[in-house]
């Protein structure tokens, strides 16, 4: 059976050889064409057949594989048929590989066919080749093959590497549409989130704007409100000045009224019947109108004034009184006289012995309203007034000392008079609370200046031994600085007392003397700081008592209010930052040489004595601020008892005191304060003030 198979693949591959694919041509006879001229060729090797003869040299051949059978005999031209048939596409591996199959194939019938079938038994196995032309073609099939396999694996080559750079550039280009479209998308959102911000914007545009217009209107509505209640009090003033006014005329009327009913009944008693029978009819006469005049006063009796009309009915009743008195008791008259003088002295007696009696009543009303008051008074208590008077009487004894240097004439001495003032002066100018450093660096040059060592002010050295008075000059005039600091800058920035009063604290505990001198100073400028209410004593112009109660005077007139108020301000911050500091890098062996101990007094006496108009609210307002944070660390329970004591009892007293506008306007601040206090009165604590320096300060 195989030896059967490949029969049929030699012929298949025969019949698709060229020559097996020949068309028969019914018109080569008249053409003259040899029927077998394609068939007559000559027989030759071709170059490729040794390849052939190698691989048939391998196979040791018995028997030609085309023997003739017993059905038909071998045929030479049968095998060039058959070579020449397998020129054709693919005929060449069949040839190959043809003869080895044919061989043994041969050896199988062989054993199966006689022996008396071949024609000459004794012959050896003739071996057929093929023809030189079938072996060309099968040869340049080969290399066909070989050229066409190295073709496709070129082709293939191309095309992979055709493939990858097509696949790269689609992926590069697919990368680059991915860039942009992202960036598309980025585009996009960046867009959306652009209107949207515009939008936003716009938005809160708009909504400031009707915030700005709702604030206007209510500006405006608040203008018009204040004006109303503006124009309502000056309203109810008038109206109350009108009744005042009323009640004034009333009782002078009803004063007139009693003062002529007191006549007409005077010249009505002077008209009673006596031994003269000719006034009877004029008695009858006065009885009348002392009746017509009693329904004029018992109106007054209900709570009424009396009317003009009534008084118009009483000065006539008056008027007729007299004309008879006139016409016919001249006489008479006389005697009543007389009489009446000594009425009127008998009733100025006793309106004298009333008067002496009311004016005890008062008195005793005047102890028990004191009493209600619970011992406030109008001055400071006597040994606050002796130590105001002690500082005062030592600061003028300093300005003394240095008499001689402060007048001096002589060139050098005002030079060194100029330069000791500013050494003592620029570096009180220079303190701030921009670090802990600089102000160390202040305060020991202001220690050298005063512990009489040299330093340098103005590109020189300047001592204060220089002069015999140098050092009283510049205590004088460091302490005056450091008060006029209060009274400008701090009244301007309440967080500059700090680092001021730190400074003059520490220069305080260092030199005592410097320290009487700011209190001698403070309370010149600012007696409410003692706290003393200075009074007006006889001889003293307007002008001098202004100027003791501290306000500035000059040749333009009094400083109004708000700049009084606002240095008193800056001045009593500054007192009540410095009764709280020390200064961090001294000895704290012994006390504060002014502590805590003294805000407490000067609030309790305050507290003691009678607000004035506005300066005590503010002055109250501004300690608290300053060192109600303190004051209630230190004293605690009896600094909570101190705050409801000014707000129940001596609160209420400055509307008593004050004009209802002025006491609604002046005691907001104070009111705002105490309210603070007592929502924190539950937990026991109040917020340290703006400004205060802390322990990073002192580091920086």
């Amino acid at each position: 059976m195989p030896a059967e198979n490949l029969r049929w693949e030699t012929l298949r591959a025969l019949k698709n050889s060229s020559k097996g694919q020949i068309k028969f041509d019914p018109y080569w006879s008249e053409r003259g064409e040899d029927i077998l001229a394609g068939c007559k060729e000559a027989l030759s090797l071709s170059p490729q057949s040794g390849v052939i003869l190698e691989r048939l040299a391998s196979f040791p051949l018995q028997k030609s594989c085309f023997l003739s059978s017993s059905s038909g005999g071998s045929s030479p031209g049968l095998f060039d048929e058959n070579s020449a048939s397998l020129s054709s596409s693919g005929a060449s591996r069949q040839v190959r590989f043809l003869l080895p199959a044919v061989v043994d194939e041969a050896k199988d019938e062989d054993a199966e066919e006689d022996v008396g079938d071949v024609h000459s038994p004794a012959s050896p196995p003739a071996i057929s080749l093929l023809s030189p032309k079938a072996m060309e073609t099968d040869g340049r099939i080969i290399k066909f093959e070989e050229e066409q396999r190295e073709k496709a694996k070129m082709a293939l080559k191309r095309r992979q590497e055709m493939h990858e750079r097509l696949v790269a550039v689609v992926a590069s280009s697919e990368s680059e549409q991915l860039k942009r479209f992202e960036e598309f998308m980025e585009l996009k959102q960046r867009q959306e989130f652009q209107s949207m911000r515009d939008m936003m914007d716009r938005e809160t545009k708009e909504s400031i704007g009707r915030q700005e217009k709702l604030k206007e209107e209510q500006r405006h509505r608040m203008k018009i409100i204040n004006l109303r209640l503006r124009e309502a009090e000056q309203q109810r003033l008038r109206e109350a000045e009108l009744q005042r006014q009323r009640q004034a005329d009333g009782r002078e009327r009803l004063r007139n009224l009693n003062s002529i009913q007191e006549e007409i009944l005077q010249l009505n008693q002077l008209m009673e019947p006596s031994t003269q029978t000719s006034l009877g009819s004029y008695c009858t006469r006065g009885n009348q109108l002392c009746s017509q005049l009693s329904e004029v006063v018992r109106k007054t009796a209900e709570g009424e004034f009396p009317s003009m009309e009534d008084m118009t009915v009483a000065e006539r009743a008056l008027h007729e009184m007299r004309a008879l008195m006139q016409e016919e008791v001249a006489k008479a008259q006389d005697k009543k006289k007389r009489d009446e003088e000594q009425e009127e002295q008998r009733r100025k007696q006793e309106e004298l012995q009333a008067l002496q009696e009311a004016q005890k009543k008062a008195a005793a009303e005047s102890a028990k309203e004191k009493a209600k008051r619970k011992g406030l008074q109008n001055s400071a208590e006597e040994g606050t007034l002796k130590w105001f008077k002690e500082l005062q009487e030592s600061a003028a004894r300093c300005a003394q000392a240095f008499e001689q240097l402060n007048a001096a004439k002589d060139a050098q001495a005002k030079k060194l008079k100029l330069e000791l003032q500013k050494a003592a002066s620029i570096p009180v100018c220079q303190i701030s609370s921009n670090s802990g450093s600089q102000l160390r660096d202040i305060f020991n040059r202001l220690d050298k200046l005063l512990a009489g060592r040299a330093v340098v002010s103005g590109g020189r050295n300047v001592c204060t031994s220089q002069h015999p008075q140098g050092l009283d000059f510049v205590s004088f005039k460091l302490a005056e600085k450091f008060v006029k600091q209060g009274e400008e800058e701090v009244a301007s920035h309440h967080e500059a007392a700090f680092p001021i009063a730190v400074v003059a604290s520490g220069i305080w505990e260092v030199h005592p003397r410097v320290g009487e001198l700011i209190l001698a100073h403070l309370h010149k400028k600012c007696p409410y700081a003692v706290p003393h209410y200075p009074p007006m004593k006889d001889g003293t112009t307007v002008d001098d008592y202004q100027r003791i109660l501290g306000y500035r005077v000059d040749d333009s007139g009094v400083e109004g209010q708000d700049s009084f108020l606002k240095r008193m301000s800056g001045m009593i911050r500054l007192y009540a930052a410095i009764i709280q500091l020390r200064w961090p890098y001294g000895s704290k062996q012994g006390a504060a040489p002014h502590g805590l101990n003294h805000g407490w007094r000067w609030l309790a006496q305050m507290l003691n004595m009678e607000p004035l108009a506005d300066i005590t609210a503010t002055l109250l307002f501004d300690f608290l601020e300053v060192c109600g944070h303190a004051l209630m660390k230190q004293y605690q329970s009896q600094f909570w008892k101190l705050i409801l004591l000014l707000k129940e009892e001596y609160f209420p007293r400055f509307s008593l005191s004050l004009s209802l506008s002025l006491s609604f306007f002046l005691s907001f601040f104070l009111s705002f304060f105490l309210s603070l206090s007592l929502t924190s009165l539950q937990s026991r604590q109040i917020r340290p003030p703006k400004g205060q320096l802390t322990s990073m300060f002192w580091g920086s």
